[in-house]
Formats: C-alpha cells, sequence, structure tokens
C-alpha cells in the first residue's frame, strides 16, 4: 500500500489513506462509457429495423387448398374494434385476418360496417369451426351480434358470397402465411 497527503485548505495534515494497487480506480469509466454507448446503439437501432410486421395494415396471406388470398391482420384490440368500419368497399379476394391472444368465443356485430360480409370463424389448429355468410351491415341500434358455435382464435371477414365462390365449409385447413 502507498500512503500520500491530504490538502484541505490551507492547513497540511498528514494523514494515512490506502491506496490499492490495481488499475481500476483508473479505469473504473471505461465500464460505465462501454454500457452507455451500448444502450445508446441499441436503442438506435431499435428504430432502424422495426420488423415490417409492425405496420397497421401488413398484408398477410390466407389459403384454402391451393388458392390463396391477401389480407390485412388486425391483431391489437384497438385494430380489432376498428375492423372494416366505415369502408365503402373491400377489394375481390382480399379480406380482413383478426387475429386474438387465445381461443375464445368471439362474437361479432356490424355496428358502422357498411359492406356485407362472410365471417369465418378458425380455431388454434387453423381449421374452420364456424361460418356466418351474407352478414348485411347494420341498419339501427342495437346491432345484432353474431356468435360463433365453437370456439376460435382467428376470425376473417371477406365481402358477402366469398365463402359460397369458393366453396368453403366448417371442418376445411386453413394456411396463414
Amino acid at each position: 500500500m502507498k500512503e500520500f497527503k491530504v490538502r484541505r485548505g490551507k492547513k497540511e495534515e498528514g494523514r494515512k489513506v490506502a491506496v490499492r494497487d490495481s488499475f481500476f480506480p483508473k479505469f473504473y469509466f471505461i465500464p460505465n462509457v462501454f454500457l452507455f454507448l451500448s444502450s445508446l446503439l441499441l436503442l438506435l437501432s431499435s428504430f432502424l429495423f422495426v420488423p415490417s410486421r409492425a405496420s397497421a395494415d401488413f398484408p398477410a396471406q390466407v389459403c384454402f387448398q391451393d388458392q390463396c388470398f391477401t389480407v390485412e391482420i388486425m391483431d391489437t384490440q384497438e385494430k380489432r374494434s376498428r375492423g372494416l368500419q366505415n369502408r365503402t368497399s373491400l377489394p375481390a379476394n382480399q379480406g380482413m385476418l383478426f387475429v386474438f391472444p387465445t381461443e375464445d368465443i368471439f362474437d361479432f356485430w356490424m355496428k358502422d360496417t357498411l359492406i356485407a360480409l362472410d365471417m369465418i370463424w378458425i380455431n388454434g389448429k387453423r381449421e374452420i369451426v364456424d361460418i356466418k355468410v351474407n352478414v348485411p351491415p347494420c341498419a339501427e341500434d342495437p346491432c345484432p351480434t353474431y356468435v360463433p358455435s365453437a370456439k376460435a382464435r382467428y376470425v376473417l371477414e371477406f365481402n358477402a358470397k366469398f365463402v359460397q365462390t369458393h366453396g368453403l365449409k366448417v371442418g376445411d385447413q386453413v394456411v396463414i402465411k
């Protein structure tokens, strides 16, 4: 151990202070600087590399047998509650996929929806468990609700007559890409 004198004000007092013989006291700031810079880099990279699925209307594909269709993903409570409200049209062979965190009985209504739809409930095994066809827009309050006969994790909405045109039925398998 080394000894040195500590100066206080104008008087010099002789006092023994222990000082370790290591490099840590001289370079203690290096780990802190490294931690700060790595945190800053991580923060900046989170803005640069945002996954494309984070966009509100990320298109995905849903396939029945050998036919695939483009769908918009509704995977948050806000998106699911908005759905197709106030839209005057939905492009042919395109739809909307509502994704829920767990399987349950999810009922739907057509409040502020301006187009007739086919609704398809799909379970966690990606099997169609219920279908409601040609569901009309809600004309007046209270709007009727459409309840599936089984638990589902996904609900698809397409223009009315989609189910009939493509021959879909309960028990069909669905591929979600």
